[in-house]
């Protein structure tokens, strides 16, 4: 999907390199089902907006929706490997030293609505979740206001399992994903090999509200960017917004493997495309944002009701114990 590097950049506009996700590759069938959860009302936050660049409409935020609350999972790292790094959001604010923001909205080279912002009323911390909050308000010339974070520059990973519980919204138009970028991506580099596609991007999740049933893996780089990136769609036989999930990837030199639940759905390696360069053997930042409408997100429903939420409860990172390739 869609970097940089400290909080002494944020309210610097992020880069518009395109993404056009393709919905190409076999579709596969899943048993895994979410476990039951119960549910609780998320009161609303007290935490102030964070400092923008832009004025701000004088808005509050507003109580949650009920949410489907997860059971904690414990820490529980894969044979051979420890927990390298991870951000289990249970604090007050969202951890400047794990995340900073893109800001801006002119359709980030996907034709999206949204205007991403670093304010509380688009991204915070509420009951132990990270609350990307997607909603419908006017926004220097946009019309909704969404947030995007990433760990550029503060936490970067090359190699290992990658791994995120999250409950994604429902409805169509909407379009969360969690994904990487390698780290030497530079929006403002001359270089070529700073810039989209040639660094690389691996999708470990996008979801769209318009497929309900369906989750993408992906990856985009050089002569393989855009609509054709090497992906998979991986169908279930239920809406994956109705519950909480595990997405992630397992990364070495030699692949990537991709994961729905424990499940794997894909998996690619070098060979798979051809003559053309595989840039997956440098390190990535993590990102997390919420997209509204855009080439994959596709037409908006006028009945959607806003604020709509995309939840994270905790992104982990596990790595081998030797400090060897996962």
């Amino acid at each position: 999907m869609r970097h940089h590097t400290a909080r002494a950049r944020l309210g610097v506009v992020a880069t518009s390199f395109v993404l056009l996700a393709a919905a190409c590759g076999s579709d596969s069938d899943s048993d895994a089902a979410g476990s039951a959860a119960a549910t609780t009302e998320l009161p609303a936050t007290t935490a102030p907006a964070a400092t923008t660049t832009t004025e701000a409409p004088t808005t509050t935020i507003a109580p949650t929706t009920t949410i489907a609350t997860p059971a904690p999972i414990p820490v529980e790292p894969p044979e051979g490997m420890e927990l390298v790094w991870s951000d289990e959001f249970d604090g007050d604010e969202i951890d400047p030293a794990n995340w900073t923001y893109d800001i801006g909205g002119w359709g980030w080279g996907n034709g999206e609505a949204q205007y991403y912002t670093d304010r509380a009323e688009n991204a915070r911390l509420q009951n132990g979740l990270l609350v990307i909050e997607l909603r419908q308000e006017r926004f220097e010339e946009s019309y909704y206001t969404s947030a995007r974070l990433l760990t550029q520059g503060l936490q970067e990973f090359q190699y290992g399992r990658i791994e995120a519980r999250l409950k994604v919204p429902n409805g169509k138009g909407t379009w969360p994903a969690f994904w990487m970028l390698g780290a030497r991506f530079d929006k403002d580099a001359a270089e070529q090999e700073r810039q989209w596609p040639f660094v690389g991007e691996i999708d470990i999740m996008e979801y769209t509200g318009k497929d309900p049933d369906l989750v993408l893996g992906t990856v985009h780089g050089p002569g393989y960017s855009g609509a054709g990136g090497k992906t998979k769609w991986f169908r279930q036989e239920f809406d994956i917004a109705d519950d909480w999930h595990t997405y992630a990837i397992d990364w070495n030199e030699e692949r990537i493997q991709w994961f729905f639940d424990g499940e794997m759905f894909f998996e690619l390696g070098p060979e798979d495309v051809g003559q053309l360069e595989w840039v997956f053997d440098q390190p990535f930042f993590l990102i997390l944002n919420l997209a509204h409408g855009g080439t994959l997100g596709g037409f908006i429903d006028p009945e959607l009701e806003y604020p709509i939420q995309y939840l994270a409860d905790y992104v982990r990172v596990y790595q081998p114990v030797d400090g060897s390739g996962a």
